[in-house]
């Protein structure tokens, strides 16, 4: 799975919870179906995408706006076809 160990896995998940119910609701489907299969590499990108705010995550998760990291918008395209 991961190398990271349980307590950040749990702080992680913990992070996933955000204050919009529509990122919220992508972000559960996520954590049941992919979220422990990542990658080292793609939780990191994971990691960085949950800091940033709740509007502008759902944005993104949205389509509305993309990111110029390509290893943050692979968990993006992942986020969108859930």
């Amino acid at each position: 799975m991961t190398d990271f160990d349980p307590v950040e896995l749990k702080r992680i998940r913990w992070h996933s919870r955000r204050g919009l119910l529509e990122l919220d609701l992508v972000l559960e489907r996520f954590l049941a179906q992919r979220f422990d299969s990542l990658s080292p590499a793609e939780m990191s990108a994971y990691k960085a995408l949950l800091e940033l705010p709740d509007n502008d995550f759902l944005d993104v998760v949205n389509g509305k706006t993309d990111l110029d990291d390509p290893s943050i918008m692979q968990i993006v395209e992942i986020l969108r076809a859930i």
